[in-house]
């Protein structure tokens, strides 16, 4: 063969400006570009010549004395014809004419384009050589290089097997690709799941014995020439779990994949493993890890592959948000991608693939509440987050799991909306009591549960949303939720009997009493009820309007100046001893201590007092054991 020159075809003049500045979002894809071409030409190898014995791999050789890094295969290989055709001229796909001519052939195998992807090299190399030869009869060998990716030379090469080696000369600007821990983190991040078997040498310099002797002292370098010891490692030994069909996997298998890949020591909850082939290729597995009610400041980690290729991680074209604190891995080959795969185009095929995930895990959810219900109820104090957060946010998947919505009780049972309605109809009608803070608000609790009413635990970020969500969606007319300190009408008793008399000593002795703690507490718009409660335990309890003060929570967790004012009335219980004591003692001093006390102690089932008011808590708290003694 004669030695020729020339440039690259005039439809990529303007190409190389785009690939080294813009065209790939992370420098580091030119690794996968590579070992993608090589896996694509050892696919044409064996469709194009199934009979052949050949040990097919992948050789990726880190060379630091040489400066290069080389990806070789014993793939297909190009004639002198084909390199001009997929090399030069840039905007056309050898990977697309290839298989043209393998119509009734499984095409899942070719997972790049040559052409494009190999011009990535130019973002890191200085130089760029390719060294092929054709499995085709009478092929020659063929050498080609380039500079700049603009002007090439094609002569004799120097390959005497089926296949090719491309060799990058690494710039001065990219020497990170000359040490071994980058390219092995690259190799490992995007080629671990690549169907063909991928190596990686690393050529290091072998110091010679005597040298070795006299501590290496005012020796001069080793050269590039000298005898060198390779390190072989191979990058893809985890085989990929999701290609496999689910019936074929078993529970241990799932459980050391998702330790391996994700490098976590803790199992997962369950897993959900995607297998279909139409209408679209999709595989994969999605794993439900633990999620704790901070879930809002942690994030999952859902790798997308295309033909075993990573991708990129959590794109949430195909993704949705709420999935996004999952782990797992998506593989679809059909995925419609720009040329560095690195984005999605927004397009019908991708939503079709974003609906059909979402139904799937929703699936997976209804069949384990419908079958395994024990186990299901097991899982929902860390997945309810999870679940609650996807009703908010996608319609669709509300109407595939609400029926499967549990709501945990102050006694640790689980029940469902409508099992908790049907139980709790007699006391409470569509109303649903609920805790935000179990420890809190005991006393508030305690007497709902004395008249046998259930409360449900609601005390996770997502439940703020999650319950007004709830009122308006459920699809049950009159639900409401309100808190356990939201009233304290569900445990006052009624005295339908009482005559004019009675209820004008009532209305006297509430008006005395609410002088008596707006004067204590020093807040003159305070609302005081005097109520008989169902325990007379129970001196006081502190209410505050629902709506008002979810309204109140909600700008204080999104940081909004506007502050609604809280409405809070405190409920003193007519039954109780001390309260009764406030109304018949003649020492003002001592009421005044009570009544600051009581309403100090109520409000601490609503929230912590603030340090001056621990602080008069405590000396107040003196006074009065003083006064006992």
């Amino acid at each position: 063969m004669s030695t020729s020159k020339g440039s690259i075809s005039i439809h990529a003049q303007n190409i190389m400006p785009i690939i080294k500045r813009w065209l790939y979002s992370d420098k580091d894809i030119f690794i996968r570009e590579m070992v993608s071409n090589c896996c694509d030409a050892i696919v044409k190898q064996k469709m194009a010549y199934p009979d052949a014995q050949d040990d097919y791999r992948v050789l990726v050789t880190l060379d630091t004395a040489a400066g290069e890094l080389r990806f070789d295969d014993n793939g297909i290989g190009m004639t002198d014809d084909e390199v001009k055709r997929y090399i030069n001229q840039v905007a056309f796909s050898g990977a697309e004419e290839f298989l043209k001519n393998y119509q009734g052939e499984n095409k899942s195998g070719i997972i790049g384009h040559f052409g494009l992807g190999f011009y990535s090299a130019f973002m890191v190399a200085q130089k760029v050589t390719i060294q092929t030869l054709s499995q085709s009869e009478n092929a020659s060998p063929v050498c080609w290089e380039s500079e700049d990716g603009m002007k090439f030379k094609i002569s004799d090469g120097s390959r005497t097997q089926h296949g090719t080696t491309m060799i990058l000369k690494i710039g001065e600007d990219s020497k990170e690709f000359l040490e071994e821990s980058k390219v092995r983190e690259t190799l490992n991040r995007y080629c671990s799941f690549m169907a063909q078997p991928i190596y990686l040498e690393v050529l290091k310099p072998e110091i010679p014995a005597q040298q070795k002797a006299d501590g290496g002292e005012d020796k001069p370098e080793t050269s590039a020439q000298d005898a060198q010891k390779p390190e072989r490692v191979h990058i893809n030994d985890l085989p990929a779990l999701w290609l496999k069909q689910p019936k074929d996997c078993t529970e241990e298998e799932y459980t050391e994949f998702y330790k391996r890949v994700f490098h976590v020591y803790d199992e997962p909850l369950f897993h959900v493993h995607l297998n279909v082939d139409y209408p679209f290729n999709l595989k994969g597995i999605l794993y439900f890890p633990k999620i704790t009610n901070d879930f809002g400041t942690r994030e999952g980690e859902i790798k997308l592959f295309s033909g075993q290729v990573f991708v990129a991680e959590n794109v949430k074209e195909i993704i949705p948000d709420f999935l996004m604190l999952l782990k797992g891995v998506i593989d679809c080959p059909d995925l419609p991608l720009n040329v560095s795969r690195s984005f999605l185009q927004n397009d019908g095929y991708v939503k079709k693939l974003s609906a059909y995930i979402t139904r799937k895990v929703a699936d997976r959810l209804t069949d384990l509440f419908k079958t395994e219900r024990e186990k299901y109820e097991k899982y929902w104090d860390d997945i309810h987050p999870f679940v609650k957060y996807g009703c908010v946010r996608d319609a669709k998947f509300f109407d595939q799991v609400k029926d499967t919505l549990l709501y945990k009780t102050t006694k640790g049972t689980h029940m469902t909306l409508s099992e908790y309605l049907a139980k709790n109809e007699g006391k409470l009608g569509k109303k649903v009591v609920y805790t935000s803070d179990p420890m809190r608000q005991a006393a508030a609790i305690a007497m709902y549960e004395g008249r046998e009413i259930d409360v449900v635990v609601l005390d996770a970020l997502i439940d703020l949303n999650f319950v007004s969500f709830i009122e308006y969606s459920a699809g049950v007319e009159g639900l409401t939720f309100a808190r356990v300190d939201a009233d304290a009408e569900t445990f006052t008793q009624k005295d339908a009997a009482a005559d004019e008399e009675a209820k004008k000593v009532l209305e006297a002795e509430q008006e005395k009493l609410k002088t008596l703690f707006q004067t204590a507490t020093g807040n003159d718009s305070l609302e005081v009820k005097l109520q008989t409660l169902t325990d007379a335990q129970t001196a006081a309890l502190l209410t505050q309007d629902e709506q008002g003060r979810r309204f109140s929570d909600m700008s204080k967790i999104y940081g909004q100046d506007f502050k609604m004012p809280e409405r809070h009335t405190l409920v003193l219980n007519r039954a109780n001893r001390i309260v009764q004591t406030l109304l018949t003692s003649e020492d003002a001093d001592k009421r005044a201590l009570i009544a600051a006390q009581v309403y100090d102690l109520a409000r601490m089932s609503t929230r912590p007092l603030e340090k001056e008011e621990i602080t008069k808590f405590l000396q107040r708290s003196s006074q009065l054991l003083e006064m006992l003694g």
